[in-house]
């Protein structure tokens, strides 16, 4: 799935800005914005993926969100997949797949700069997925903030601890860092951007799958840490984007690799058409 592409000139206004958000004036709404976008999008050899999957591409629909509220920064998608049902392995697979990112930011929470050094700005932050049919439903909370970072300019970071919802428990952690650098600009007012993130799930414990009941044949389903990098390339207009993505995983999600979860380490590749509202 991809995330953070984010839309709009107002928004490459914003991460072009290197400065603290300062809310001591009681203005908390002084840096509202919002902005939705729909993603078409192509997945080669997507991850995880089952060792008897004999199609390793397919489309899907992604309509993204985000912006600014006060207190509340907000990120979020939900995922369509496989709208031509292309391919046999189509009719088992999961049809949807939802990440909703709400942070809280405790500078304008509380009336105080809270920035220092290349911190900009600090947050609670919360981060929950689900899936269609329900093998995924976790939560996510901890401490965030945005960072200048040399080159990449203002960047999300987050650490937060994992809770496994279904399974009633805390399950490891969770760091996540997003950016988005335009670096080249044309006259038309359009312009190229590096975009991406990563996500990495460490302090995991690991667990077992059994393929029967009698407990013959048994599979490691998790490993200890994991995770995933995507590395996009885009052009942008005010209505348009497109772009190309180089995803790389290990043991994404804390899967083993050739576990009972299949395929969990290698690359991916994502092409996206994007229209921006």
């Amino acid at each position: 799935m991809m995330k953070k592409m984010l839309a709009g000139a107002a928004l490459t206004a914003l991460s072009l800005n290197a400065f603290a958000a300062d809310y001591t004036d009681g203005d908390i709404h002084k840096n509202d914005y919002k902005w939705s976008q729909f993603n078409l999008m192509y997945a080669y050899k997507q991850l995880p993926r089952a060792e008897s999957q004999t199609h390793t591409g397919h489309d899907y629909m992604e309509m993204e969100f985000g912006g600014r509220s006060g207190i509340f920064d907000l990120y979020g998608y939900v995922d369509v997949f496989n709208l031509t049902n292309a391919g046999q392995d189509s009719s088992a697979s999961d049809k949807m797949f939802m990440k909703f990112a709400p942070r809280i930011s405790l500078d304008a929470l509380t009336g105080k700069d809270l920035s220092f050094g290349p911190v900009q700005e600090v947050y609670f932050s919360t981060l929950f997925n689900w899936s269609g049919n329900g093998v995924v439903n976790d939560g996510n909370f901890g401490i965030g903030a945005d960072v200048m970072v040399p080159w990449l300019g203002k960047t999300g970071m987050n650490l937060m601890a994992s809770y496994e919802i279904g399974a009633e428990e805390w399950d490891g952690f969770h760091f996540a860092m997003n950016w988005f650098k335009p670096f080249k600009f044309f006259e038309n007012g359009s312009f190229l951007s590096f975009q991406g993130y990563i996500d990495y799930e460490f302090g995991i414990d690991e667990s077992y799958l059994d393929f029967n009941d009698d407990g013959v044949m048994d599979a490691q389903l998790k490993t200890s840490s994991g995770g995933d990098i995507f590395l996009g390339l885009y052009w942008h207009s005010d209505r348009y984007a497109v772009g190309y993505g180089l995803k790389g995983f290990k043991d994404v999600y804390g899967l083993k690799d050739g576990g009972a979860a299949g395929d969990t380490t290698g690359w991916s590749h994502y092409f996206a058409v994007t229209y921006k509202f």
